[in-house]
């Protein structure tokens, strides 16, 4: 963040605001060029696939991925890649994921935090879910990549988040990993009112968000800001538990993560 701003001037910043842009454009004009090329991609594409933005956000990993994989699911960095999987991993392992959990990865994308659960988990018990069959086709890459062809993951390309393919009262962790980011409220709505199927009595689903105290923005229908409340309203109108995870804010993650379950959660989750 540029001099002297603090954690509550970022957290309450509408990145949507001329004023922002010009802004941040002043502070980084070698970045304009780039956000302009950017912008002009996903315009077109918005008019391409209006009233749809999966349909929309499909198109854009297509594009991202044809570049650069790792880039496309937020890495701009091999290492940094490595990093942010091990990160979600880590924080599971933390948190009492176990070999013999059935887990539901959302937005699994190339497998950056999937290739580490599927290594730990028994065979058969990962099931990774994505909107663009471009990164799926890379995910398969990584499998390869890392020798764990005998774990037997799933990777299945969905159309929505309904999760109506799945079974009910199945999975004990589903994760969403920078997959609310990029969605505006409908289509988070849409996964929250159908998750609690699928878990397990004791399950949990964890997600993370970006976090806004201000007004609640977007940037070219691509980064969505969401205030804290705003999330927790939403699963608790569809009758799940939620927390706000503290315990997440210590990583290095520019993200906030937030976990809703069937049960209360207990006292030490958060």
């Amino acid at each position: 963040m540029p001099a002297g701003t603090s954690p509550q001037q970022k957290l309450t910043r509408n990145r949507s605001r001329l004023g922002h842009k010009i802004g941040y454009a002043l502070r980084h004009p070698g970045r304009v060029p780039p956000y302009l090329r950017r912008a002009a991609r996903d315009a077109w594409l918005r008019w391409q696939h209006r009233q749809d933005h999966v349909g929309y956000y499909r198109a854009v990993m297509a594009s991202d991925t044809r570049r650069s994989p790792e880039a496309a699911v937020g890495s701009q960095t091999h290492d940094r890649w490595l990093a942010l999987g091990k990160m979600q991993f880590d924080y599971l392992l933390e948190h009492g994921l176990r070999p013999s959990h059935r887990m539901l990865d959302i937005g699994c994308g190339n497998l950056r935090g999937g290739w580490w659960f599927i290594d730990y988990l028994d065979a058969g018990n990962y099931y990774g879910i994505d909107i663009s069959p471009d990164i799926l086709i890379a995910a398969k890459k990584t499998l390869t990549e890392r020798g764990l062809q005998d774990k037997l993951p799933h990777l299945t390309l969905t159309g929505d988040l309904t999760l109506d393919f799945l079974p009910g009262d199945y999975f004990d962790v589903v994760h969403a990993h920078s997959v609310f980011s990029h969605s505006p409220l409908p289509v988070i709505e849409e996964c929250l009112s159908h998750v609690g199927r699928v878990l397990t009595k004791d399950g949990f689903f964890d997600f993370t968000f970006d976090r806004t105290e201000g007004a609640e923005h977007q940037v070219l229908r691509e980064d969505f800001y969401y205030r804290t409340e705003t999330l927790l309203r939403l699963a608790r109108k569809h009758g799940l538990h939620a927390r706000f995870m503290d315990d997440w804010e210590k990583r290095p993650h520019g993200q906030s993560k937030i976990r809703v379950s069937r049960s209360p959660l207990p006292e030490s989750a958060g």
